[in-house]
């Protein structure tokens, strides 16, 4: 599965085509961080290493009303869920080996622990996209 590009564009497409039961690795970055920008070959790797996840990079900047405005503190910041459930929020050093066994680990889980592990006040693209596919 290629990483996908969220934005006004996509965002239909997206909400239509991610599940419920399936993975979700989001990229929060911005267009002028160094740091995002080399980072972005290594993330739609990632998507390639793992087809059964979807992958989606987000511009926090261009998408600040969409995602309303996330406490960005670093880039790059990786979000990850399982259907609606927020599993991890937060800073990551922008190697893809870290994201990677940071999502094995979570995908390793019992259905018990990651629901100890959820996060239910963090940013949620998932349910941010179905709330704005029920609007339209």
């Amino acid at each position: 599965m290629p990483a996908y590009t969220l934005n006004s564009d996509t965002r239909r497409q997206l909400a239509q085509t991610l599940q419920p039961t399936r993975w979700l690795v989001c990229a929060l970055c911005a267009e002028w961080c160094l740091t995002c920008k080399a980072y972005a070959a290594p993330f739609a790797a990632l998507a390639q290493r793992f087809p059964e996840v979807d992958f989606i990079w987000a511009d926090i900047e261009d998408e600040s009303d969409f995602l309303q405005d996330p406490e960005i503190d670093n880039f790059p910041t990786l979000l990850i869920q399982r259907g609606a459930q927020t599993l991890f929020f937060g800073v990551t050093l922008p190697e893809s080996a870290i994201a990677a066994r940071l999502l094995e680990n979570l995908q390793a889980m019992s259905e018990e622990e990651r629901a100890a592990q959820a996060l239910p006040d963090a940013l949620n693209i998932f349910q941010l996209l179905q709330e704005s596919e029920a609007k339209s």
